[in-house]
């Protein structure tokens, strides 16, 4: 039982991470073509929700949100603290 608790923590932490990637491609892509836009809310909710990392490694490929203090400094702060939870979860929780 525990292996599969483990096996789905990180699938969840794998999948919101790609989905907040996407995201951030996806208002990369509608900010170049002047349509409306994803709210910056919205990106730090799926960062807090586990997908910082995603959100960190759309930043850097698609150049996006980069100028913005709250990105620059909070969503690495983020990340590691997404990382700090898995770490505990896989470690302290499951075993």
């Amino acid at each position: 039982m525990q292996n599969y608790l483990k096996i789905i923590i990180v699938a969840y932490f794998l999948l919101i991470n790609l989905i907040s990637y996407f995201m951030v491609w996806y208002d990369k892509r509608q900010a170049k073509l002047d349509r409306w836009r994803i709210p910056e809310k919205r990106l730090f909710k799926l960062a807090f929700a586990g997908g910082a990392i995603g959100v960190y490694l759309g930043m850097k490929r698609f150049r996006h949100k980069t100028k913005h203090g709250s990105f620059i400094y909070g969503i690495p702060l983020i990340a590691l603290l997404n990382i700090i939870a898995v770490y505990y979860l896989l470690v302290y929780l499951v075993d």
